[in-house]
Formats: structure tokens, sequence, C-alpha cells
């Protein structure tokens, strides 16, 4: 077994283990037995990076073994510089996710922490499958943990967030899966992504291709006008459910981009390039507004983050390296930055239980602390200079007014509203007099909790100051693809 094979079964089987403990397990005992199997998720991913060969926009790390013989399947793992970051950004999230819910949760631990365990394997086989079918089992497969975490930890109307979130998922996947069906006929029996990548298509075929990969991938994201389901679930969601969908599994969508529609429809996707930078630019600047008047923390962070990952899809389709780089660059960011937000808010929600803007104020004078993270993690999501968001937004921003001057200016615009409705809500909640006797009795965060922010503002801080380890393991991989998507399947 491999080591990408052990990221991805370490935390699968031991959450497993922890499922078949019951509910009457010891819950400090599943607790540290949980951290355990989390940092050992970890660290059989960090030898991913060091010892990755940044030169070579080839697979590396690969694991090739038949599956389903007959159906020509193969158990086929491996990562190149675009997708090998996320398997550790999974991990180290999977980590965070442990510790932030260690005191919080006291119903049914074990089986909450088996979840993201099980959760965290299942994202960590998408980021690697090379083979079509196994992608779509693991890719489907993460909804039912996800379902489990907002059915049973959720709020009030956890089961219909819930249920929307799986029916809007699973809806979109269903045309992949036909897609995957046409592709795995027309490449003679084979489900092996890299030769999907291979196949000469005409431009009528990929289009239908393109926009059945978009159906699956654009829900993920989400991408506006199929984002009707994120600002109902976070809500609903226990806080490491807000931070895992935010940081990891919004992502698998926007990988699915650049694994799957780029470089198997290179020349839909030019034609189709206009469609997606317009969704893009509604993203963040449409949603930007719709953040702005939100009442609810988590239902603005939320928003925020569908307007962020607007930018990563616009990098993605405005063909630039310093674009998709930056596209990249951006999920990884994100990851950091939405998870540190939402596990703010959970800090507030453990002490108060409500997310309402309107119930809170002046928090600083009781928790000086925590307002010193969320202020710095405040200023990481308006894309401070110094933080990890500046990067990857400046970056996009660049390559797209290259692309264009006039949509360049779209996407710069949008940070104007990032920091309108950031600033708005740390204003109000944080700052001036204290707002009642609640926010009058809050304690500071404890040695826990500030473990957990200290954690991800390294993250955010290293990111954003020193950002090159990031882009030199993608750059090879990047320049590879667009290569590829450059040279017509027409011809």
């Amino acid at each position: 077994m491999g080591l990408l094979s052990l990221a991805i079964w370490v935390p699968i089987v031991s959450g497993a283990l922890l499922f078949a403990l019951g509910r009457d397990a010891q819950a400090t005992a599943v607790r540290w037995i949980a951290l355990f199997a989390a940092l050992a998720g970890l660290l059989v991913t960090l030898p991913l990076i060091s010892r990755f060969d940044a030169t070579t926009p080839a697979m590396q790390f690969q694991e090739n073994f038949t599956w389903i013989e007959r159906l020509n399947m193969h158990y086929h793992l491996g990562v190149d510089g675009i997708s090998v970051w996320f398997v550790l950004l999974t991990a180290f999230i999977t980590v965070v996710i442990v510790i932030a819910g260690w005191e919080s949760i006291t119903d049914r631990v074990a089986q909450y922490m088996a979840s993201f365990l099980i959760l965290s394997g299942l994202m960590i086989g998408v980021f690697t499958a090379l083979d079509g079918m196994l992608f779509y089992v693991f890719f489907e497969a993460t909804l039912i943990p996800m379902y489990i975490i907002v059915g049973v930890w959720g709020g009030p109307n956890r089961i219909f967030a819930a249920f929307k979130f799986f029916l809007y998922t699973f809806a979109g996947s269903l045309l992949m899966l036909v897609v995957m069906i046409y592709l795995y006929y027309k490449s003679g029996g084979s489900f092996d992504i890299l030769t999907w990548h291979k196949l000469p298509l005409p431009m009528m075929t990929q289009t239908l291709l393109f926009f059945g990969f978009f159906a699956a991938f654009s829900v993920k994201v989400p991408m506006w006008p199929v984002h009707t389901w994120l600002p109902l679930v976070h809500p609903e969601a226990p806080t490491g459910g807000s931070a895992v969908l935010a940081a990891v599994m919004l992502k698998l969508g926007a990988y699915g981009f650049v694994r799957f529609s780029l470089p198997i429809a290179p020349d839909a996707s030019h034609e189709w390039a206009w469609l997606m930078i317009t969704l893009s630019l509604i993203a963040v600047i449409y949603i930007g507004f719709v953040a702005i008047v939100q009442k609810d923390m988590k239902v603005l962070i939320a928003y925020s983050s569908i307007a962020h990952m607007g930018f990563v899809t616009l990098g993605f389709f405005i063909f630039s390296e310093l674009g998709v780089a930056g596209g990249l660059v951006q999920m990884i960011s994100h990851g950091f930055i939405s998870a540190a937000m939402f596990l703010c808010i959970g800090v507030l929600y453990d002490r108060m239980h409500t997310h309402e803007i309107a119930r809170f104020g002046g928090v600083v004078n009781t928790m000086p602390t925590f307002t010193a993270f969320i202020i710095f993690f405040a200023m990481a999501n308006v894309g401070l200079p110094g933080t990890a968001g500046f990067v990857a937004e400046w970056m996009v921003i660049l390559g797209a007014v290259k692309f264009n001057f006039w949509i360049g200016l779209l996407a710069a615009f949008s940070l104007f509203l990032g920091a309108s409705y950031t600033l708005w809500m740390v204003k109000r909640v944080y700052f001036g007099a204290i707002g009642n006797d609640e926010v009058r009795a809050l304690k500071d965060i404890n040695g826990r909790e500030l473990l957990v922010l200290g954690l991800l503002a390294a993250a955010v801080l290293w990111m954003g100051l020193y950002p090159k380890p990031f882009t030199d393991v993608m750059q090879s991989s990047v320049t590879e693809l667009l290569r590829h998507v450059a040279v017509s399947k027409l011809n």
C-alpha cells in the first residue's frame, strides 16, 4: 500500500472502527483515538510534498491495480502539481476539525468523529483518483457522511437542509455518470482519465460532454444560479460541518473542471469560456451585494464563499498560467480562511448559541484575544497584502486584466464588496459598546481554541508571505494543462 492509499484508508478505516464502538463509547477515549487517526492521516501525506518532483507534470506516487476486471475498472491513484496540495489541505483541515469539536460535541461523539474521518479519506480519494469510475464512487460517497453530519448534529431545519444538499449535488452528478459511460465506450472500454484526455472528439460531442461535467461540478462549487443550497446548509450544519464544507468540499467541483472539463473538452471550454466568465463575475459581484444585507454570520460567510469560488472559475477560464495558478492558489487559501471564519463563528455559537449579528456587539471588550484572531482572518478574507487571500485574488485579477481589461476591472471591484460585507460584520459584532448582558458574560478563548485558530493563522500567514512552495509545485502541471488545452482536438 502506497502513500496515497494510506492517506485515503487510514482515516476511513479509523472512522469505521469508531462507528463500530457504538453510541455509548467513552467520549474522552474516542476523541483521542480520532485525533491520533487524523494526525496519522496528515503525517502520511507529508512525504507527498517532500518527495514531489516539481520539474515534471507527470503523475507521481501512482498505484494501479485491477478493481473490476470484467469492466476494466482500476484502483488507479496518482497526484500531480494540481492535486497534491489538496491532499495535504484535506488532512490538515481534518486535524483542525477534530480538535475544534473536542468539547462542543457531547452527543454521539464516536459517530461524529467517525463521519469526519471517513469524509476526509473519501475527499482525498477524489483528488487522487485516476480511474473515472473510482473518481465517481469517491465523489458521490462524500455525500453520505456530510448528509449524516448535517442531518444529525445540525440545527432545527437540519433535515431539510441535508436533503436539499444531497438532492442538488446527487442530481447534477447523474449527468456526469452518463458522460463517463460514453467516454468508456469511446475509449474502447477504458475508465482511465489520462486516456480520456487524449481522445479526438468533435465539437458537438465536446459541447455535450462539457455541459455534462458542468452539471456536476457547478453545483458542487457552487456557481450562480445553482448556489441556493449552500446558504441553507451552512446555518444548519454544525461548526465542523461548515468548516469542512467550505474548506474542502467546494473544491471538489472546481477540481473537476481542471481534471475533466478543460483537458477532455478543450475546444468546448474555449467556446463556452464566455459563459463561465459571465457566471463567475455574477458570483463575485452580485453575490457580494447579497452578502452585504445578511443578518446571520454563517449565511454571510456562505455567500462570501460563493464569491471567492467565483475567482477560481474565472481564473480557470481565462486560459493563462497566472489565471489557472491563481485559481488553484485561491482554492487552497480559501480553504484556510473559510475554515477559520466558520470556526470563529463556532466559538461564539458555543457560548451564546446564535449566529445572528444583532445579538452581538462589543465582543472585543470581553474577548480581546479572540477578536485579534477574527480581525486577522477578516483581513485575509478581504485580501489584505501579506495574507493568503491577497496572493490568490491578485494573481487572478492580473491574469484577467491581461485577458480583458474590463473583466479584470469587474473582478477587482469585487474586492471592495468583500471589504464592505466583511468589515461591516466585524464592526457590528466585535466593536462598539457591549451589546447586552450575554456579551458581557463571555469568556475569552481557551488553550484548545487558541491552538486551532493559531494553526490556521500560521497557515494563512505562511501562504501570504511565502507562496513560492505552492506555486512552484503546480507550475509544471499548469503549463502542461494549458499546452494541452491550447491544442485543438478538431485538427
